[in-house]
């Protein structure tokens, strides 16, 4: 089981940074709702058995270990925008614009910023960690943050179209978000610009 380690943020710790903030996506890929960034600053001591990359965990481990990262974390935030949004300037720039949202609205300024992979321009001293989920816990606990915030928006939307069974497959391509694509067509939620979608409506 890979387990994510503090090595990066001790390191940055001896350097004199206090205030380092992990930052994560979820939803790049998805056909369907927004991308959710989060950022998360732990307390210096933080330790927190079962955490890594939100992909790795089951709905339920990451529900339990979101409770206990906001509650105990120096400050934690998320960006989120929207499918309009996404459609209309990319997913790239989408993704950037969301992290940059969850770090200003951060209620603690950060000093350094640990960033899963993606590349971004910003005042404040930052590392891009491939696969920084897998190795940064900083990284990781931000992404159960964005994971479990945007799920729960997906779930949300379910009410608004049942017929889509957004609850289940978060907006993603799956053969059930196939079929329903098929058989009802694309919703006011779902990302028109990206090919799978936008095949539906040429």
């Amino acid at each position: 089981m890979i387990q994510p380690t503090r090595r990066e943020e001790n390191i940055l710790l001896r350097q004199g940074y206090k205030n380092i903030a992990g930052l994560d996506e979820a939803g790049r890929g998805a056909w369907a709702g927004p991308i959710v960034a989060a950022a998360v600053i732990l307390p210096h001591e933080f330790s927190l058995p079962g955490l890594r990359d939100s992909k790795l965990l089951s709905s339920g481990q990451r529900a339990k270990l979101f409770t206990q990262i906001v509650k105990q974390a120096v400050g934690w935030s998320v960006g989120v925008i929207s499918q309009q949004v996404i459609d209309k300037v990319g997913i790239s720039k989408s993704n950037i614009e969301a992290f940059l949202q969850a770090i200003k609205q951060l209620p603690v300024s950060p000093d350094y910023l640990l960033v899963d992979a993606i590349k971004f321009n910003h005042t404040t001293p930052r590392k891009f960690i491939v696969r920084g989920d897998q190795k940064s816990v900083s990284i990781a606990a931000a992404s159960i943050v964005a994971k479990v915030t945007r799920d729960n928006l997906l779930c949300q939307e379910h009410v608004c179209h049942p017929e889509y069974h957004f609850h289940k497959h978060k907006g993603y391509g799956t053969k059930i978000h196939q079929s329903m694509l098929a058989k009802y067509g694309v919703s006011d939620y779902h990302r028109k610009s990206f090919s799978p979608v936008k095949k539906l409506i040429a």
